[in-house]
């Protein structure tokens, strides 16, 4: 009688070798994707999205087929015993689907940064802004790793109306010169109080800016319909009115949303380029100032930084 999951000796020279290849291409796949990892750019955001599906489906599938020979054959070769514990391994990127994590990459080490004035004369509370995935939701995707969403009192009321929220309507201003890549309008403002999930115009009416001095860009979203006051080619000078904030696009209220990335936002898809340091000047805050939300039973606080433009 055979003794369950015991060493199975091989029937051949051939099955010997066949039964170590779904480890070796579990163990190929996991250093390939290290490597572009080290190898940074857009490889790595390659990289990313890949270890997010490719090691989990591949680590499945082989427990199936590992635990269906199992049960037939009532033992497990060493090899298939590594291959399970590969196996298991493989699974671990499927914590980035239910914890939010930041993606990799250093403040301090990425350039080139940008320093701008706030997109708005108001006092803007920052819901979401920073380095840290807990002050900033954007940090799991590469492009907005520090992307600030902005709101205007009032805010987080889950009213229907959008004139109930204090953001609406606020003229948005260029925070730095720069000539306009993209500027569309004609997007509806959604009806605020919950997630739109707008998937095939997620930034709405949206105006952005390549600066000249970086060579990389500005991305402002979410304005409102009809109010976009520059085109294509357009070049902008710092504090030149861009639009009003409205509540178009994947969004649940009004608010400004502002990134600034490397590659241009017209080639590359949203959440498929590198994302760059923003900082703010000429304000009454910190030059990268930190969002947050409180949420209590069905009560929503914003907890993050409060600031101003203050005039030079």
């Amino acid at each position: 009688m055979d003794t369950p999951l015991t060493e199975e000796k091989p029937t051949s020279p051939a099955w010997l070798i066949v039964r170590w290849v779904p480890f070796g291409l579990m163990a190929s796949s996991a250093l390939a994707l290290l490597l572009m990892f080290l190898t940074g750019g857009m490889v790595k955001i390659t990289a990313w999205y890949l270890m997010q599906l490719t090691p989990p489906l591949m680590g499945i599938l082989t427990l199936i087929v590992i635990g269906i020979y199992a049960f037939i054959k009532k033992r497990l070769s060493a090899a298939w015993i590594a291959t399970a514990v590969m196996s298991v391994l493989s699974l671990l990127p499927l914590i980035t689907w239910f914890v939010p994590i930041a993606f990799p990459v250093s403040l301090e080490k990425t350039t080139p940064s940008v320093t701008v004035r706030l997109p708005a004369d108001v006092p803007l509370r920052v819901v979401w802004g920073g380095n840290s995935v807990k002050t900033n939701y954007h940090a799991v995707t590469p492009d907005q790793r520090w992307a600030y969403d902005l709101l205007v009192e009032p805010y987080l009321s889950g009213s229907p109306n959008l004139e109930d929220y204090g953001c609406y309507g606020v003229p948005v201003l260029a925070p730095i010169s720069g000539t306009i890549v993209s500027a569309h309008d004609g997007e509806p403002d959604e009806t605020p109080g919950v997630g739109s999930n707008n998937i095939e115009a997620p930034t709405g009416n949206h105006v952005m800016i390549r600066i000249e001095e970086t060579g990389s860009y500005l991305v402002i979203a979410h304005l409102k319909e009809g109010s976009v006051a520059v085109k294509i080619g357009d070049i902008v000078e710092e504090g030149q009115l861009l639009g009003e904030c409205g509540n178009s696009g994947n969004t649940s209220e009004p608010h400004i949303h502002i990134h600034h990335q490397r590659q241009d936002p017209t080639v590359y898809p949203l959440n498929f380029a590198e994302g760059l340091p923003l900082y703010f000047r000429d304000h009454d805050g910190e030059p990268m100032p930190v969002g947050g939300v409180l949420i209590e039973g069905e009560t929503v606080t914003a907890t993050g930084d409060l600031v101003q433009h203050i005039e030079k």
